[in-house]
């Protein structure tokens, strides 16, 4: 019973948890970098003291939305990355997947990669602390689908994480400043990218115990 009843709480705490990212999500999607801790809370029906008993500070609830949607993103890129189709195709895909999201939530997109200070007072993000772990992650991750599907050779699991860190660290860079100024249209920035990456990409093997790239 006791066990059960400890069950139900975790379910309900969770599901509450759920409803304030929502909450935070609807926020962000309207003030983008400026959300608020106040705003947030109002959004939710509930008080301030309330939203940091679920998440400690402005920083834990950033956390969590950064994990909330870093994880929709690597769901969608890995989806890009398993399509069937030809390896440039993927690859494009790939690129492509990430410039879309950042396109179709640029506020969110704002918000993660750069904080400001709040109108309302509150203390402001730390752009390095905050956004740099959700840059390696995707890296990380980048890295290991590398390694696992392609066949580099002596040192193989060395350059699968400098390739992995290095195409995350273009995308951003170049993403960030191509949501600022709009040079171009996406799929010319996608093509431009797919052709400095292609060289080592077209000559590298499939491993033969791998899914292949």
């Amino acid at each position: 019973m006791e066990t059960r009843q400890r069950t139900d709480q975790q379910r309900s705490a969770d599901r509450r948890r759920r409803e304030l990212l929502e909450a935070a999500d609807r926020v962000v999607l309207r003030d983008g970098p400026h959300a608020s801790m106040n705003a947030i809370a109002a959004e939710a029906g509930i008080t301030k003291p309330i939203l940091y008993r679920h998440f400690g500070d402005k920083g834990g609830l950033y956390a969590a939305l950064a994990q909330r949607h870093t994880d929709a993103l690597l769901s969608s890129l890995r989806a890009a990355l398993d399509a069937p189709a030809e390896r440039r195709q993927r690859v494009e895909a790939t690129l492509d997947t990430y410039l879309a999201a950042i396109e179709a939530r640029p506020q969110v997109y704002r918000f993660l990669m750069h904080p400001a200070d709040s109108a309302q007072g509150e203390t402001g993000f730390d752009v390095g602390k905050h956004s740099a772990p959700l840059l390696r992650r995707m890296g990380e991750e980048l890295a290991q689908v590398i390694e696992e599907r392609l066949d580099l050779g002596p040192g193989g699991q060395q350059l699968a994480r400098v390739w992995g860190h290095g195409i995350v660290g273009m995308m951003h860079a170049a993403g960030d400043w191509w949501l600022g100024e709009r040079p171009c249209s996406r799929e010319e920035l996608v093509r431009s990218l797919a052709d400095l990456l292609w060289g080592r990409l077209a000559g590298a093997d499939d491993r033969t115990d791998g899914p292949g790239f």
